[in-house]
């Protein structure tokens, strides 16, 4: 594409929306606009797209493909416009036009495709390889509501459907030329042909069409637009007449409806199961016929196609590939499964045990019997191959299917020639103790590839004030290659910077503190702490410490009324998975919290706790620019990696956190002065489990203000929450307190209170914050991804050296 004038654009812009609607652009609503100008920009990048793709067949380039079950995009407008370089003529061209950009983009829905960070990591994923000019893709799946929307009820969470694609999206392209059909339940048969090699024989089985919808993923500055290909499940052409009650056309809806249908019961664990293998299948499938196109011998198909499975969601592709391999083009076990270790490569998430993904024995078998069939060989041959090698103990240990149960994570493993962790503890903790069996057979599979985000929309669109900072203080060439960052180090005692820094940071407090006053009615002072923490709920990543905090806090004032503390926003951004029911009553604690602390004239506003409704990407590119501490307190040993931390990082807050995860590493970035560290460490953590010497209750009985605390919660003290506040007592005290809470909490308090006493002094606070923003460079997505394509994947840049980002630079892990 071509350098567009505002002249271009504005008659672009024009003529495409009287087109649309037959009336005038400036009679639009917000969302016609936004589409308008959404059907521009696809013009302006569609020949580059054709182009990209075509050159990758022309060439036979080695191509990439990222399975995810979630994508968190965000709104692509602005990233769009950022990475096509057009940004400033469009902001420009539509002012003169009356319109604002921001007013526009608000037009475009927020695609909830995601459930937390799997979902952004996948997305920041895709800008990376297209702006780095890696030939790679992303495959999921187009769900119609994504997420739910999350709505507080006298508050407790309430999950509403949230219809995304309700006026369609602009961005993608459905190709119907590319469907494939999927294949689900009835019964197989292997049955031998003239030359003995037996080939199964289906009958009954229910088909779906998988229609591929694809998504430009436009790269930084370089011409490169890679696809992301999301599937849509529907009837079959021409096959309706077995479709013939609602009931059985609503199950093929089901598929790609919503993301994570309720697990709690048999039937949503089994649609689980169908979108998993759904979307897997269709994918395969999808590369194959690519690959065929290309008359390459199978045996090369691992040097011209790489599948990357994020988490064991897509753990189906390892016995589907082996299917098609198998049974429609006719190659031996042997040669199928050699193909498939060396196409296949998978990223561990989890470092719990009980929470790898299992599927049972009869589901399965029910659902998929061919994929069955084809796993327990797998098993059998695994076991079979190790046993004397390694004998039964290990053998078995490390088997797929163990007590009517298929182990995903077995499977991913056994099946796939890499596996990474996304931080160097998680990565260690998955060699020592978690996966430790596997890696005594395969040592040379394991590596680390630490988390990235991307800052082309953590800093420069969400936060554009401190870009020009940023520019205008060290140059622009932390654009294309972020550890340039290092350069603002040197302007740590600067007193104009540090200066300017804090009315940056202001300014984005104020804009936040605009809409908590507009959307929840509530009045923040923007010169307070905003102290946030932004992440799924979940009982390991300790929201509930933080709640205590709170209260602790609260007493304190209440005790003595004046009190010098700094005042302090609390912010929480959290949703809950609608079964989970412990996380549902966080929640309602923490609203029930904020209704008593925010309405509470004595507190004088030395306290406020904000939690906003509906988090998602829209709103983390409002509240990360404004955060002053990014809370980070995990369990140490719990959390795989995390990537909040870095993007609040990025934009100047100061970490409060446990050493886990790869805030460790973000630790040995910025020095210990610069971030606040507290609570256990992984190894005392493990001792505590090995010596089961941990008693929660005495520290209940022993510590007067955790006693304090926890009575709250059922003394009465917090309105509305009986029920929910015993059971969260119960769960600390009766029950022994699974994450130790109750232990790193003296020291949470304390850490806090060096935060209060920081804070006050505002060069020394803006010198932290710096320093984090200037440190902040490494944790770049683009050198994650360089690092996989350079270790795992063995693909190279196909730009050439004129392309913006800086290719060649590869830091070490």
């Amino acid at each position: 594409m071509g350098k567009v004038s505002i002249q271009q654009f504005k008659k672009d812009f024009v003529k495409e929306f009287e087109q649309l609607y037959a009336y005038s652009y400036d009679e639009g609503t917000p969302r016609e606009q936004f589409l308008a100008l959404g059907e521009v920009i696809r013009n302006y990048y569609m020949d580059n797209w054709k182009q990209t793709i075509s050159d990758y067949k022309t060439n036979e380039t080695k191509q990439i493909f990222y399975f995810s079950m979630e994508f968190l995009p965000g709104r692509m407008l602005k990233s769009n416009l950022l990475n096509l370089d057009v940004l400033k003529t469009v902001q420009d061209g539509l002012k003169e036009l009356g319109l604002n950009l921001d007013e526009v983009s608000r037009g475009e829905a927020d695609p909830a495709l995601g459930n937390g960070g799997l979902g952004r990591l996948a997305s920041c994923f895709m800008d990376s390889i297209a702006s780095t000019g890696l030939a790679g893709h992303g495959n999921g799946i187009r769900y119609q509501y994504g997420l739910f929307k999350q709505k507080f009820i006298d508050g407790y969470q309430i999950e509403l459907p949230e219809n995304w694609l309700r006026n369609g999206n602009v961005w993608e392209v459905r190709k119907e030329n590319k469907a494939v059909i999927v294949r689900f339940g009835g019964q197989v048969y292997l049955e031998p042909d003239e030359a003995g090699r037996l080939y199964p024989r289906y009958e009954n089985t229910q088909n779906i069409l998988a229609v591929p919808y694809d998504v430009p993923q436009v790269g930084y500055k370089n011409g490169v637009v890679n696809n992301l290909r999301l599937w849509s499940a529907e009837i079959p052409y021409g096959e309706e007449y077995l479709f013939r009650t609602e009931e059985e056309r609503d199950a093929v809806n089901q598929i790609t409806e919503v993301l994570y249908p309720d697990d709690s019961n048999y039937e949503g664990r089994l649609l689980r199961l169908r979108q998993e293998y759904f979307f897997s299948s269709a994918g395969v499938q999808s590369v194959i016929r690519y690959f065929k196109i290309l008359d390459e011998d199978w045996s090369l198909l691992p040097d011209k196609i790489g599948i990357h499975i994020n988490d064991t969601h897509p753990a189906l592709v390892v016995p589907e590939l082996m299917r098609i391999l198998i049974d429609e083009e006719g190659l031996t076990w042997n040669q199928a499964w050699e193909i498939t270790k060396k196409t296949i490569s998978y990223t561990n998430h989890t470092i719990l045990q009980e929470a790898m993904e299992r599927w049972p024995v009869d589901m399965m078998a029910h659902l998929l019997p061919r994929i069955y069939q084809i796993i327990v060989e797998i098993n059998h041959r695994h076991i079979e191959k190790k046993l004397p090698l390694y004998g039964e103990e290990l053998t078995y240990r490390t088997a797929i299917i163990d007590h009517d149960q298929i182990k995903m994570a077995n499977l991913a493993i056994i099946g796939s020639h890499s596996i990474n962790g996304v931080a160097k503890l998680h990565t260690n903790i998955l060699i020592n103790e978690t996966l430790h069996d596997f890696y005594l057979m395969y040592p040379n599979k394991f590596n680390n590839k630490t988390n990235g985000i991307t800052q082309r929309r953590w800093v420069q669109l969400s936060n554009p004030a401190l870009t020009e900072l940023l520019d205008d203080t060290i140059g622009t060439d932390w654009k294309c290659n972020p550890e340039e960052l290092i350069l603002l180090k040197a302007h740590a005692d600067d007193k104009t910077v540090l200066d300017r820094l804090e009315t940056v940071k202001l300014e984005n407090k104020k804009r936040f503190a605009a809409y908590v006053k507009k959307e929840m009615g509530i009045e923040i002072d923007p010169t307070a702490i905003f102290d946030v923490q932004i992440k799924r709920l979940h009982a390991y990543k300790r929201q509930l410490l933080n709640v205590l905090h709170i209260l602790e806090r609260y007493n304190r004032i209440k005790d003595n009324p004046d009190i010098a503390l700094p005042k302090r926003v609390f912010i929480f951004g959290a949703k809950a998975a609608p079964s989970y029911h412990y996380a549902k009553q966080i929640i309602k604690l923490i609203n029930a919290v904020a209704e008593m602390v925010n309405n509470d004239p004595e507190i004088r506003d030395l306290i406020k706790v904000v939690f906003v409704e509906n988090y998602g990407v829209s709103l983390a590119e409002l509240i990360i620019p404004a955060a002053d501490i990014s809370e980070q307190i995990s369990l140490a040993g719990k959390e795989a990696s995390g990537t909040s931390n870095m993007k609040l990082m990025a934009n100047g807050a100061v970490t409060m956190a446990t050493m886990d995860g790869a805030t460790i590493e973000i630790h040995d970035a910025v020095g210990k002065d610069n971030i606040y560290i507290f609570g256990l460490k992984n190894e005392e953590v493990q001792k505590y489990y090995q010596t089961q010497s941990y008693h929660s209750r005495t520290i209940y009985e022993g510590n007067a203000s955790v006693k304090r605390v926890l009575n709250m919660l059922i003394d009465g003290s917090i309105p509305g929450i009986f029920n929910e506040g015993q059971d969260i007592f119960d769960s600390l005290v009766k029950f022994n307190d699974e994450y130790f809470l109750l232990k790193d909490f003296d020291s949470y308090i304390n850490a806090q209170t060096q935060a209060d006493i920081d804070f006050l002094g505002r060069d020394k606070w803006n010198k932290m914050a710096l320093l984090n923003i200037a440190h902040s460079g490494p944790f770049s997505s683009d050198y994650t991804i360089l690092r996989y394509a350079d270790e795992i994947w063995k693909i190279e840049p196909q730009v050439d050296d004129a392309t913006p980002i800086y290719s060649k630079v590869k830091p070490a892990e």
